[in-house]
């Protein structure tokens, strides 16, 4: 645990600064990821060097397909999430903090550096969970990784803050960003959250020239309809046709058990739809 960068003080509460939420927190409340605290007027941020996921993986699992193809990256999470989208895939992490439990393994970036240099890794992923609920932990990681030659990656629902982003200009290289839906109300009902914040935020890194590549799991009946699909790839067209989009397959996790998975016509839909405006598009969890 450790005292929070971003945040200031509004009288008897604290607004926090990490994420697009900025929730105003009350005296020993959290915000709605479950891991950023007010404890006497100073937000803690909970989950300060405690990894519950720690992990070395092919770059392309994130997914990224053109950044570093062929390499491994060092990848950590911790719990929590400011989302809580009905089908997440990890869930039993990103959820956890809202039952008050925070768990994970001490570790201090210089550990996590030396780990992913030991491991012949070339990057860093911050990922398994939402990387902007835990970004003070993240800077002084990638702080350290940026002087000893890694990459920083982020794998995020894109739900940074203006403030969280500037935070930690210069030291992320790349991002794979989750663009769940191209509608206010399905991130309002499923996601708990807005459709601008995330839109904003893939230009925002685009014109940092951060390399962007984006992830829409297609889930029947909730975001695959061609009209949706077509929004979404116009939308990352007018950005730069270059932009990677994955679209990936949906199988029943969490709170939709009972929802039947992506079908391959319709995953197959969604990759035609996406090359007529995109230059790379890919199909995953095939």
């Amino acid at each position: 645990m450790k005292v929070c960068e971003l945040y200031k003080k509004e009288k008897n509460f604290v607004r926090c600064l990490a994420c697009s939420h900025k929730c105003l927190i009350r005296e020993g409340k959290t915000g709605i990821c479950g891991v950023r605290k007010n404890i006497k007027g100073k937000l803690y941020l909970l989950v300060y060097g405690k990894i519950s996921a720690e992990h070395i993986d092919p770059i392309e699992k994130k997914p990224l397909y053109h950044f570093l193809p062929g390499t491994k990256s060092y990848s950590i999470g911790t719990v929590g999430c400011n989302f809580k989208c009905d089908w997440c895939q990890n869930f039993d992490i990103s959820q956890l903090s809202k039952q008050g439990i925070i768990i994970g393994q001490k570790r201090t970036p210089k550990q996590i550096v030396d780990n992913a240099i030991k491991s012949n890794c070339k990057s860093i992923s911050y990922t398994y969970n939402e990387p902007a609920i835990w970004v003070e932990f993240i800077k002084k990681t990638a702080e350290l990784a940026k002087k000893r030659g890694l990459k920083n990656i982020l794998v995020t629902n894109g739900y940074f803050s203006e403030e969280s982003l500037i935070y930690l200009k210069g030291l992320i290289d790349a991002a794979n960003i989750d663009l769940k839906s191209f509608s206010d109300e399905t991130y309002s009902k499923y996601c708990g959250a807005k459709l601008e914040p995330v839109l904003k935020n893939i230009k925002k890194m685009h014109e940092e020239k951060i390399h962007i590549e984006t992830t829409t799991l297609l889930i029947p009946d909730i975001n695959n309809s061609e009209e949706e699909l077509e929004k979404i790839a116009k939308f990352l067209a007018s950005i730069d046709k270059n932009i990677v989009w994955h679209v990936t397959r949906f199988f029943p996790m969490y709170k939709m058990k009972e929802k039947e998975m992506t079908s391959p016509d319709s995953l197959k839909k969604a990759y035609q739809i996406g090359k007529k405006y995109l230059n790379y598009v890919y199909m995953g969890n095939v």
